[in-house]
């Protein structure tokens, strides 16, 4: 069975735990807790009251994919043509997509240690094998064309910003991956959920230096959406076709009410506004952790603190829930991300209020304190 070979999303394990305690204060989850724009709320009232219940067609609204492509142009000054655009119910189901339309069964999808949870359970699901490539501080935690050269893979996923460590791959080396992939004929795929949430540098997509690439993108994060379960991706022009008969039998059009609100999640005062708001976060948080833990790379983006507790404790798991059971904190443990080290670090997450984070803090320098 396929299923044998994935395990949990933690994090949401830990979710249903942390319910069990009205006091939680909750590190755990990457589900920001900021509204999206109200025009996103009065496009949705304005969609449910003209009925618009019907399937789109399964690239999606076209109006939406010629913003989403008015937004590359602006953003990144990137042309991207709409037809190049498919609507996802979420990331999760574009990350499946693109597994489907890049990989054979049995070939090698390459990805980094520690790295988002469900890109190995994907893998699984369609039958290709996930290749682990350890990166760590030493590395700014970014794979390197030196990581690809000592293995064979058909894929290659990335992040940035990445979870957990909310790194930001530079410029010149997303050049260089991207390079050395199509010079070995590596299909390049690029989950950029987080931009947007950036806060020290300047990100960059991977369509800047070619249209030969996947580039994966969504309304959960920056836009404060993630309850309306909508993604998109960006494929190469041979491969739109073949995107559209697996979107039209794997979930036939993504959401329609959440592909009309996302219409207006496009508002650019709202979205400044959110981004100083986790700028403020972040900055207090890392302020706060780093005289407990060492934190060996600030987040550059996204909104997580990577967290080495070596100090504490030689098991992750272990710490995050005594810190649950004992003074009701949710954070989570690194095993959740990889294997590379991870049993020695935790997640914090910065998507809650700084009243409701400092209340976090206090019970646990009170708790090291005297443990």
């Amino acid at each position: 069975m396929r299923y044998h070979k994935m395990c949990s999303f933690r994090v949401m394990d830990l979710v249903r735990e942390a319910e069990k305690y009205e006091d939680t204060i909750h590190f755990e989850v990457g589900q920001p807790d900021l509204p999206p724009s109200p025009r996103v709320k009065q496009a949705l009232t304005k969609a449910v009251e003209e009925d618009q219940f019907s399937y789109t067609e399964s690239l999606g609204l076209l109006e939406l994919r010629e913003k989403i492509a008015a937004h590359y142009k602006r953003e990144y000054g990137v042309e991207v043509s709409p037809e190049r655009i498919l609507l996802t119910p979420g990331t999760s189901i574009a990350f499946m997509v693109a597994y489907l339309l890049t990989l054979r069964h049995g070939e090698v999808l390459g990805m980094s240690d520690p790295s988002y949870p469900c890109y190995k359970n994907f893998a699984h699901m369609v039958d290709v094998e996930p290749l682990f490539m350890p990166i760590g501080a030493e590395d700014g935690y970014q794979l390197t064309p030196t990581h690809l050269q000592q293995h064979t893979m058909q894929a290659l996923h990335i992040s940035s910003p990445s979870n957990p460590t909310g790194t930001i791959y530079s410029r010149e080396n997303l050049q260089a991956l991207i390079a050395y992939c199509h010079a070995q004929d590596i299909a390049f795929i690029s989950d950029e959920l987080y931009h947007g949430l950036v806060y020290d540098s300047k990100v960059v997509t991977a369509l800047e230096f070619s249209e030969d690439v996947i580039v994966i993108n969504g309304f959960s994060k920056y836009f404060c959406m993630p309850g309306i379960r909508l993604g998109w991706m960006i494929v190469p022009e041979a491969l739109v076709r073949p995107a559209e008969i697996i979107a039209q039998n794997l979930y036939i059009s993504a959401p329609t009410l959440s592909q009309y609100a996302a219409l207006e999640a496009f508002d650019d005062d709202h979205l400044a506004k959110t981004r100083e708001a986790f700028q403020v976060r972040r900055d207090y948080l890392y302020e706060a952790l780093s005289p407990y833990f060492k934190i060996d790379a600030k987040p550059d983006g996204a909104f997580y603190l990577w967290c080495d507790v070596s100090a504490y404790t030689d098991d992750a798991v272990a710490f995050s829930e005594e810190l649950l059971r004992e003074i009701h904190i949710a954070v989570t443990p690194g095993i959740d991300f990889g294997s590379h080290g991870t049993n020695h670090y935790v997640r914090f997450s910065y998507t809650r209020s700084i009243a409701h984070m400092r209340e976090g803090i206090e019970r646990l320098v009170s708790y090291l304190a005297r443990r």
